[in-house]
C-alpha cells in the first residue's frame, strides 16, 4: 500500500507542481507561451494515449511487473527532466515521465483492490483517493517553495529519492499478482490513430498560437485531427476488443454524464494560466503563487469527501447540478479580478470553482457508473478515467489559444506572444476574458445536467409503470 501510494503521490504531484513553474520555465529556458505549454501537454498526452492500453496490459502480463516498470521509468525520467539542457529536451523527458505515470494511474487502484482484504477494500481505495487529493493540493506550494529556494530543476529531482524508496518497497513487499486474462488483445490500430489525432490537435492549437489559426500549418494539423477522429470511430467499430467500447454511448444518460465530466475537466485545465496572472501581472513570488494556488485543490478534496455521503443521502443529480452552478459562479467571479487585487480576494473568487468541482465530481461519477450494466463496470471505469486526461489534454491548448488570442488582440503584438513582455494590465484583461469563456463552458455543462435531470424524472415513472405491469 505504501509503495503504491508513493507512486500515486508522485504522479499526481507532477500534474500540479509544474503549473506554478511555467512562468519561471518560460523565462529561464527562453521560450514562448505556446512552447512552454508542452511541458505539461507532453506529460498529459502520453497518459491519455496509454491509460486504457496499460489497463489491459496489466491483466495480460501481471500488474506488479508493469507497475514496477512504470515506477522505474518515472523515477529515471524525473532525473532526466531535472538535468534537461533545454526546453525541447525537457518536453521529451516529460513525455517519458508520462509513460511511467500512466502505468501507475492505470494499475494503482486495481493492485490495491486485489491485495486488500475484502473487509478493508473500501478504506484502502479511499486511501488512494486521499493520496491523489494530497498530491494535487501539495503540488503548487511545494513547487513554489522549491523554485524560490533551489531553482526549477528541483521540482523534478525531488521525485528521485521518493521513487527509489518506492521501488525498494514494491520489490520487497508487493506480491507477484500473476496475469488474470492472458487471452486479451491490444487495439493497436485504435491506439495509434488516437495518439496521432490527439497529437495533431495539440500541435495545431499551439502552432496556431504562434503563427495564427489562418496559416496552413495550423489548419492542416487541425484538419488532420478531425479526419483522425472520424477514422478512430471507424476503427473502434470494427475491432473485436476496442480501446473504447462505443456501444456504451447508446445510453444517452451515460453519454451526457460523461460529456459533462469532459467539459468540467476542460475548464479545470485552464488553471495553468493562473501563475501568469499572479506572477507576471501581480508580481508575486513563486512561493506566494504556490500557496495561493493550493486553495482550489484543497476545496476540491474537502467537498469531494462531503459530496460522497451527501449523494448517498439526497441523490446524485441535484448535487451535481448544484456543483456545476457553483463552478460557473466561480469563473464569473474570476472575470472581475484586477491587477492590484489582494491575495484574499483571489482566493474568495477562486474558491467556488474548487467547491463546485468537489460537489460535482463524485455524484456525477456515481451516476455514470450507475448507468451501465454490472458486467460493463470495468470498461466504464476505464472510460471515466480517460475523460479526465482527455479533458486536460484537449483543454490546455484550447485555453492557451484563447489566452494568447486575447493578449494578441489587445497588444497588437504578433500572434507569437512572449508573455514576459506583455504589459501587466493587458495580461489581467486576457486572464479575465479567458475565465469568461470558462464560465460559458461551465454553463454548457450545467445545461446538460438539467437535460439529464429531466431524463431521470421521465425514466422513473416509466420504470415504476413497468414494474407494476409485471407484478399484475
Amino acid at each position: 500500500m505504501l509503495g503504491v501510494n508513493m507512486m500515486v503521490l508522485m504522479a499526481t504531484l507532477d500534474m500540479s507542481i509544474v503549473n506554478v513553474s511555467l512562468p519561471t520555465l518560460a523565462a529561464s529556458l527562453g521560450v514562448d507561451f505556446a512552447t512552454i505549454q508542452w511541458v505539461i501537454l507532453s506529460y498529459v498526452v502520453a497518459i491519455a494515449c496509454l491509460l486504457l492500453l496499460i489497463s489491459r496490459l496489466g491483466d495480460m502480463m501481471g500488474k506488479k511487473r508493469i507497475f514496477a516498470t512504470g515506477l522505474i521509468i518515472f523515477t529515471a525520467s524525473s532525473l532526466l527532466c531535472g538535468l534537461a539542457p533545454g526546453a525541447h529536451w525537457l518536453i521529451a523527458f516529460r513525455a517519458l515521465q508520462g509513460v511511467g505515470a500512466a502505468m501507475s494511474q492505470a494499475l494503482g487502484i486495481a493492485i490495491v483492490t486485489e491485495i486488500a482484504p475484502p473487509g478493508t477494500r473500501g478504506r484502502a481505495i479511499g486511501f488512494v483517493g486521499a493520496t491523489v487529493s494530497m498530491g494535487l493540493a501539495l503540488g503548487p506550494s511545494v513547487g513554489g517553495i522549491l523554485i524560490d529556494l533551489a531553482g526549477w530543476r528541483w521540482i523534478f529531482l525531488v521525485n528521485v529519492p521518493i521513487g527509489l524508496l518506492a521501488m525498494r518497497i514494491v520489490a520487497k513487499y508487493m506480491p507477484a499478482l500473476p496475469p488474470s486474462q492472458a487471452r486479451q488483445r491490444f487495439d493497436v490500430p485504435g491506439a495509434v490513430v488516437a495518439a496521432v489525432t490527439l497529437g495533431c490537435y495539440c500541435l495545431g492549437m499551439t502552432l496556431g498560437q504562434k503563427t495564427g489559426f489562418d496559416q496552413t500549418g495550423a489548419l492542416s494539423l487541425l484538419g488532420l485531427s478531425v479526419i483522425g477522429f472520424a477514422g478512430f470511430l471507424m476503427v473502434e467499430r470494427r475491432t473485436a476488443q476496442p480501446m473504447i467500447d462505443l456501444s456504451l454511448f447508446r445510453n444517452l444518460r451515460f453519454s451526457l454524464n460523461l460529456l459533462m465530466s469532459v467539459l468540467v475537466f476542460i475548464s479545470l485545465s485552464g488553471g495553468f494560466i493562473v501563475p501568469f496572472f499572479l506572477q507576471m501581472a501581480q508580481g508575486r513570488s513563486p512561493r506566494e503563487v504556490g500557496l495561493i494556488m493550493m486553495v482550489l485543490p484543497v476545496c476540491m478534496g474537502v467537498f469531494a469527501m462531503l459530496s460522497g455521503s451527501l449523494s448517498d443521502r439526497f441523490g446524485s443529480r441535484g448535487l451535481s447540478i448544484l456543483g456545476l452552478a457553483t463552478v460557473g459562479i466561480g469563473y464569473l467571479a474570476m472575470t472581475g479580478l484586477t491587477q492590484d487585487a489582494p491575495w484574499w480576494e483571489f482566493v474568495l473568487r477562486n474558491c467556488p470553482v474548487g467547491i463546485g468541482i468537489g460537489l460535482f465530481q463524485v455524484p456525477n461519477n456515481s451516476a455514470i457508473m450507475g448507468a451501465v450494466p454490472r458486467e460493463r463496470l470495468g470498461v466504464a471505469s476505464g472510460l471515466l478515467n480517460y475523460t479526465r486526461v482527455f479533458g486536460q489534454s484537449t483543454g490546455m491548448p484550447l485555453t492557451g489559444a484563447i489566452f494568447t488570442a486575447s493578449v494578441a488582440g489587445m497588444t497588437a503584438m504578433p500572434t507569437r506572444a512572449d508573455m514576459t513582455h506583455v504589459p501587466p494590465g493587458q495580461l489581467v484583461a486576457a486572464f479575465c476574458h479567458t475565465n469568461a469563456v470558462l464560465f460559458f463552458l461551465a454553463m454548457a455543462a450545467l445545461a446538460l445536467g438539467i437535460v439529464v435531470w429531466r431524463l431521470d424524472r421521465t425514466a422513473k415513472p416509466q420504470a415504476a409503470s413497468s414494474k407494476n405491469t409485471g407484478a399484475a
